[in-house]
């Protein structure tokens, strides 16, 4: 007997952009592909069926693209469970080992936001709706989705959680455990013992800073 689409394992793959888009296309409830992107990323069930995309590309507001800040421009899944988590999740842990130093992304009225929650994201600002995008330096054509309040989702090196603890949505990325859990020698709080790998001694750099501190002063 095959498992439940909510109980399948999800498996995150690189993706080609003419694929993304095309995905985008069948399955995004109100918005057209993008023009470009840095990046997309596809997530999958174990029999290989793809479940959901997200393209990443550079800030749509000017004023935020400053080259080290990418937004997710487009996230398409078919409704599989955890499947937007999973993709915002690992948009944001590509972007950073790409040296980027913040991720954005939007969200519609009516549009709750608990896959961003879930991955760590947090909503910095509401957005009112505005008439459309046409100027005269840049004239556009109005689409469906203008005159829409949207909301303003941030992630960033600095307010981002350590990304073992992003594990309640998004448990099929991260590695098994082993063993009884490591506490951090400074802020006592679990590390979690990677089933490969050699754990780290203290659960952030800001606890091996304070320690280092502690032993040169003291």
């Amino acid at each position: 007997m095959s498992a439940p689409p909510a109980a399948r394992r999800l498996h995150i793959r690189p993706m080609k952009w003419k694929a993304a888009c095309d995905y985008v296309e069948e399955h995004h409830r109100h918005h057209e592909p993008p023009q470009g992107h840095q990046f997309s990323l596809g997530v999958q069930t174990d029999d290989g069926r793809l479940v959901g995309v997200a393209i990443v590309g550079r800030p749509v507001n000017r004023n935020l693209d400053n080259g080290l800040t990418v937004e997710v421009t487009r996230v398409a899944t078919d409704g599989t469970t955890n499947a937007c988590s999973a993709l915002y999740a690992t948009a944001w842990r590509t972007a950073r080992s790409a040296g980027y130093r913040r991720a954005l992304t939007y969200t519609q009225d009516g549009e709750s936001g608990a896959s961003l929650r879930a991955a760590g994201w947090r909503k910095v600002a509401d957005l009112p709706a505005r008439p459309g995008w046409d100027a005269p330096s840049r004239p556009r054509h109005s689409r469906g989705t203008d005159n829409v309040a949207r909301a303003l989702w941030e992630i960033t090196t600095h307010n981002a959680p350590p990304l073992p603890t992003l594990h309640d949505e998004t448990r099929d990325e991260t590695r098994p455990t082993r063993g009884p859990r490591k506490r951090c020698p400074q802020c006592k709080n679990p590390i979690t013992v990677a089933a490969t790998g050699r754990p780290p001694r203290y659960c952030s750099p800001a606890c091996r800073q304070r320690a280092y501190r502690h032993r040169t002063h003291n």
